[in-house]
């Protein structure tokens, strides 16, 4: 084969691999405007199992918060007169209930349907918590109320 027949013919190899690199990329790559949804809680129960009651009557109101608590920290006892869901976005957190002391420890990722009406408390041991927590009250009623 003569040196211009071997360039022809890795240039005919390098445009056939490129346009099969093509093809396979658009097989395997997923669609960059794809939108991704992912249902992370639907429920009608908090954590200890109580079934939330209905709403109240009055003007919906939704509050989101963004709660960092450091380590070694403990919340005060609380409750929440509202329905509300925390999304733990790092770190780790334990709760627990006032009147049973039943305990549920959270880590990165996970979904919490909060209590509501009952005696509460947060708590983080050695890792800081950073929560995403969304209310669905009643304008004039407080999300959370702390105990004295």
């Amino acid at each position: 084969m003569s040196p211009h027949e071997w360039k022809a013919c890795c240039g005919l190899a390098a445009v056939a691999l490129f346009a099969f690199s093509v093809v396979l990329a658009k097989e395997v790559a997923p669609p960059e405007k794809a939108a991704i949804s992912e249902v992370l809680l639907q429920t009608t129960r908090a954590w200890d199992g109580d079934r939330y009651k209905p709403y109240p009557a009055g003007q919906p109101q939704i509050s989101v918060l963004r709660i960092y608590i450091p380590p070694h920290t403990s919340l005060p006892w609380h409750s929440h007169p509202v329905i509300n869901a925390a999304y733990v976005l790092t770190g780790e957190l334990t709760v627990e209930k006032k009147s049973d002391g039943k305990k549920l420890h959270l880590k990165t990722g996970d979904v919490l349907p909060e209590t509501v009406n009952q005696s509460h408390l947060g708590y983080t041991e050695d890792q800081s918590a950073l929560l995403l927590v969304f209310y669905a009250g009643v304008e004039g009623t407080p999300i959370t109320v702390v105990e004295r």
